[in-house]
């Protein structure tokens, strides 16, 4: 399986960034790691050996990058405001910084599909329903959609507007509900068993149902917990029949 990692100094976090590519084909997976971890997270945790067929088959190219959400909502001394303004600035570099990266180590056509378990599947959820302009679906694993889980009480608009939970509910931008409309790969999926929470992924497939977005909710049972096993069985699983 092909590797490359390419870092360089993101304007919008003031930092070097790096991401690491794996294969040489097909649409490109934007991964986000879980919680406080690093670019390398998925590849440490076996979930690239999981996936290695479709990515040496030239099905998928695969982009991990880092999160900062260790300098914004997992970082408890940090001023709650100050922590909003981290997260914003991350948003920018993926939009303004890794989008156009994979673009160039793609093509102009090539579908991006966020991806993420846990805490990533929130960020990669957040992702595309931000900007289906720029992104065309996302995989989310295991998560929970709103971003009150992590924020200890605070609330502003930064909050509101990097949950989904709260802000689709309300979104009537027609343009943007139909760029979302048209993905085929809205895909939230969970288990039952520790640690999960299903219900999250349940509401918030009601509202997209709501919406009149066509998404696929499914949620695997007690045996599935919220851990690396599930994960690194359902990705594989839904790269082989979904794509």
């Amino acid at each position: 399986m092909e590797r490359e990692i390419t870092s360089w100094y993101s304007p919008a976090l003031n930092k070097e960034m790096p991401i690491a590519t794996y294969g040489h084909f097909g649409f490109a997976l934007l991964m986000v790691p879980t919680a406080s971890a690093d670019y390398l997270e998925y590849e440490r945790f076996q979930l690239m050996d999981a996936v290695r067929s479709f990515v040496e088959a030239g099905k998928v190219k695969i982009f991990s990058i880092n999160s900062i959400n260790n300098e914004s909502w997992m970082n408890n001394s940090m001023e709650p405001h100050a922590k909003a303004v981290r997260h914003r600035q991350w948003n920018d570099y993926v939009f303004n910084e890794v989008v156009p990266f994979i673009k160039t180590n793609t093509s102009a056509e090539t579908p991006i599909i966020t991806c993420g378990a846990s805490f990533g599947a929130l960020h990669s959820a957040n992702l595309f329903f931000k900007r289906p302009d720029l992104l065309n679906g996302c995989i989310a694993m295991s998560g929970v959609y709103e971003l009150t889980e992590y924020t200890h009480g605070f609330f502003n608009d930064d909050v509101y507007f990097n949950s989904p939970m709260h802000y689709m509910p309300n979104l009537t931008d027609h343009t943007i509900l139909q760029q979302i409309r048209t993905s085929h790969h809205i895909h939230l999926f969970s288990g039952s068993g520790q640690y999960e929470d299903p219900e999250s992924a349940r509401r918030f497939a009601g509202i997209l149902y709501g919406k009149g977005i066509n998404y696929e909710l499914d949620i695997w049972g007690p045996e599935w917990k919220h851990d690396w096993y599930t994960w690194q069985k359902m990705l594989p699983h839904y790269l082989g029949t979904r794509f």
